[in-house]
This record gives structure tokens, C-alpha cells and sequence, in this order.
């Protein structure tokens, strides 16, 4: 038996009165693009059932209200033509923990989400038909290294060096990595192609891997487990970066004409690059972005949020158009593996996920990287996926009323 909620209007007003100014904002900055969320009606949803164990939905819920709590409740949060205050939608996971708690049938959770939720679609890829996305995936590899310098472990990961300064930009309010030329000015910091070719970030090696297009994937990834020569294996993550811009090394070879698009996966990028040694470098410093990294403690990743990645729940979103802050649901499609460990055929995707992370490549409302976790079907999962798909977010449409 589900619950039911009594609607607390009060703790709109406040967030209600900041949205004309909110709105004004948005338009002014992207002048008439469309709407980065719909609101749905009913009868244009999808059915909210979810092709994953409850379990981990439940654990990533719990990490997701957990961030939550560290919030101001009244800070508002637009969606579409609406603006909540955090308070609201920490309520609205609360209330689907609840749900979950109580173990409902797929038939059951999805009348109980349609009944008490509120749902929103992203507005999906320009010259696409409204609210198509393309559902990417990321994951954590798990690589040999180590942490002495003798071949064939030669390529090295690095800890921020101290010519990295970041400061904060006045009108935007970003921070922004920098270093300082001879005369004592702030200017960019060097680019990837700069950093390696004159090992610009010397003394602060955490770990030497044995092959660069590891190396360079585990930049792209932001976060892996390496196993050292001692047998022991640790956790590294994503620290900071250079600052500058993400280049798709992928992109590159399909404007080359070396692969098509269809063919552009990180399988098939990789191989390219072992077969042409001669052109590998300069492929890989075409991305001028440099990851620097840190040792963490073992267990999940963690997501630009702070919280721990939930492998199959978390995503990473572009958190200047889309709200990170809610419940969401993927509607995609995922690989199903043969006995050789290979992609035999794709599936439907369905499942309830949480926007718990970025990445420099997931810009726009039209892009989402769904993190696969660890292990060869993470792996070629998240090497393989460039799938059309659709994302939603949800927040519960009543309340209980704190009063009673």
C-alpha cells in the first residue's frame, strides 16, 4: 500500500517569486534556444518500470540524499517552467526511498510514480526530433602499473603540480586553472601536447602505466583501480585539470576520414592507434585536456557531487542546462554480452538514475554518460554505447503537510 500526500504550498513562494528573474536570466544567456526541459503529460510518458535490482536504485537514492541534505533547503531549482526549492525535491527523494522500501512490483512502482510525481523530459539534440539524446557510458578501468619508473611502466599519471593555480572568475563564477609566464602574469595553463613533450609536470609521478593509450583512456574515464607489482591494487581519481578545452580524439579520426562515425567506439579507436604507432601521438595531444589525479580510498568513484558512483544508476549530465539535484529516469538501449565476452546484440534500457556527475565532453541537453562501473561488461558497455535515448526527471507533485 503506497502512501499518499497532502500538498504544502508554502514552500513554493519564496522560489515562485525568484523565477521571472530566473527565467529572464536563462533567455538573455541563450537568447531563443528551446526550452532545455518539457513537462510531460501523462499519456506521453514511458512506463516506469526498471531493468536493474532495487537494490542498488536504493543505495544510489540514499547517496543522492545525501548531497541534498548538504544544500540550503530554500535554494531553487528550475525545471522547465517551474522552480522548486531544494527542500522540495529533497523531499521527493525521501519519499521515493520510502517507495522503494516497501518493495513494489514494477506494475505497482510505476502507478505510484505516475500518481505522485511530477515528470519532466531533457530537450534532447538540436536537429533531432524533440527530447532524442544521445546516451553515452563511462567506467572504471582497471589497469597494471607502477610506482617506480622502469620500463615497461614509462607513462606517467601526475598529482596537481604547484604551477597550477586556480582562481575564480569574477562573471561567471567558474574556476579557472592558470599558471603564471615570466613576468608574473596569469595565462592559460600549457596544454596536454606542452605538459608531456617537456615533462612540465615533473616530481609529482603518483603511478607509471605501461602503454599511453591507457593512460590517455584513464584521463578520459577521470577515475580507475590500479594493481601494483606488490599484487595491491588502489583506487586513483580525478584531482583537476589543465583547464582548457576537451577535444574528441574520435572526432578527429572520423573528420580524417580514418573511421566512420559508427565506427568511432574505444575499441576501435584503440585499435587504430596500436596499428599506427607513427600517428599516436599526435592524436592524443590533439586533446589539449590534462587530468591530474589523486590516490582515494577503495570502493565506488567518486562523482563530481562528492558522493560515490552507483554502477548502472549514476550519470553525468551538463549541470548548466540540466538539474542534477532530482530523481531521473534513461530510456536507452544496453549491450547483452556472448560467451567470448563480446557484444552479441542490444537491448532495451530502463532504469531510475541520478544526474551525479559531469565530464568535459556531456555538454548541452542533448547528452548523458551513464557510468557502468568496473569489469568487462563495463567495459565494452561504455566503449560501445552511442545510443539514441531519452532522459526524465521527476519530483513528487504532494506533499504531507509538516503541520499535522
Amino acid at each position: 500500500m503506497h502512501q499518499t500526500y497532502k500538498r504544502n504550498p508554502s514552500a513554493l513562494i519564496c522560489a515562485k517569486k525568484l523565477y521571472p528573474l530566473l527565467l529572464l536570466i536563462f533567455l538573455l544567456l541563450h537568447g531563443c534556444a528551446k526550452a532545455p526541459l518539457d513537462r510531460m503529460e501523462t499519456d506521453t510518458l514511458p512506463q516506469f518500470t526498471d531493468d536493474l535490482e532495487l537494490k542498488g536504485l536504493l543505495t544510489g537514492a540514499v547517496r543522492h540524499l545525501h548531497y541534498l541534505n548538504k544544500i540550503p533547503p530554500e535554494t531553487p531549482v528550475t525545471l522547465g517552467s517551474d522552480t522548486y526549492p531544494v527542500s522540495w525535491l529533497r523531499e521527493s527523494m525521501e519519499s521515493f526511498i520510502d517507495i522503494l522500501k516497501q518493495e513494489p512490483s514494477p506494475a505497482e512502482l510505476n502507478r505510484i510514480v505516475l500518481e505522485n510525481f511530477t515528470v519532466y523530459r531533457a530537450g534532447g539534440r538540436k536537429n533531432l526530433p524533440r527530447g532524442e539524446m544521445l546516451i553515452t557510458g563511462y567506467y572504471e578501468p582497471f589497469l597494471q602499473g607502477s610506482l617506480e619508473k622502469k620500463a615497461p611502466f614509462l607513462f606517467p599519471l601526475y598529482g596537481p603540480p604547484d604551477s597550477l593555480i586556480q582562481v575564480r572568475d569574477p562573471k561567471s563564477g567558474k574556476i579557472l586553472c592558470k599558471r603564471r609566464d615570466a613576468t608574473g602574469k596569469l595565462v592559460p595553463y600549457w596544454t596536454r601536447r606542452e605538459i608531456e613533450k617537456n615533462n612540465l609536470a615533473a616530481g609529482n609521478e603518483l603511478v607509471y602505466l605501461n602503454d599511453p593509450v591507457d593512460n590517455f583512456i584513464l584521463h578520459v574515464q577521470g577515475s580507475g583501480k590500479i594493481q601494483l607489482q606488490d599484487g595491491s591494487i588502489r583506487s586513483i581519481h580525478y584531482s583537476t585539470s589543465n583547464g582548457l578545452e576537451y577535444f574528441s580524439i574520435g572526432k578527429l579520426l572520423v573528420d580524417q576520414g580514418k573511421m566512420t562515425l559508427q565506427e568511432a567506439s574505444i575499441p576501435s579507436i584503440r585499435d587504430y592507434l596500436r596499428t599506427h604507432p607513427d600517428e599516436q601521438e599526435a592524436i592524443l595531444h590533439h586533446n589539449s585536456k590534462f587530468i591530474f589525479f589523486r590516490w582515494e580510498q577503495s570502493g565506488d568513484p567518486i562523482g563530481s557531487l562528492g558522493e560515490p558512483l552507483t554502477p548502472g544508476r549514476s550519470i553525468a549530465i551538463d549541470r548548466a542546462m540540466l538539474p542534477h539535484a532530482t530523481l531521473a529516469f534513461l530510456v536507452s538501449r544496453k549491450p547483452v554480452l556472448n560467451d567470448a565476452g563480446e557484444i552479441d546484440t542490444w537491448v532495451p534500457l530502463h532504469r531510475f538514475v541520478f544526474p551525479q556527475d559531469t565530464g568535459s565532453a556531456i555538454q548541452g541537453t542533448g547528452r548523458a554518460d551513464l557510468f557502468w562501473g568496473s569489469g568487462n561488461y563495463a567495459k565494452q558497455a561504455a566503449g560501445n554505447m552511442k545510443e539514441a535515448g531519452a532522459l526524465y526527471f521527476l519530483v513528487k507533485n504532494k506533499f504531507e503537510d509538516q503541520e499535522n
